[in-house]
């Protein structure tokens, strides 16, 4: 039976000493190196998505303050209909 153990380590000092660990181990390991995805800009279409969830977000926290007042689903869903 083989266990394959995941981690994600985000600096190179951690790294250094996690691969010292399983070598001292004796354990095969493979290394993946990933972008952070915070690092590219939005394509426009992602853009647009996360404005719109930004926005519905803003909505959320007007209505739990009491600040706005939503629609009744039963009125959207007519719209839709």
């Amino acid at each position: 039976m083989m266990t394959t153990l995941t981690v994600n380590i985000d600096n190179k000092k951690t790294e250094k000493a996690i691969k010292a660990v399983l070598d001292a181990f004796g354990l095969d390991y493979n290394i993946e190196q990933h972008s952070d995805a915070a690092d590219r800009a939005l394509t426009k279409s992602e853009q647009v998505i996360f404005n719109r969830l930004k926005r519905s977000a803003k909505q959320i926290k007007l209505y739990k303050e009491g600040k706005i007042s939503l629609r009744p689903i039963e009125d959207v869903l007519a719209e839709l209909s």
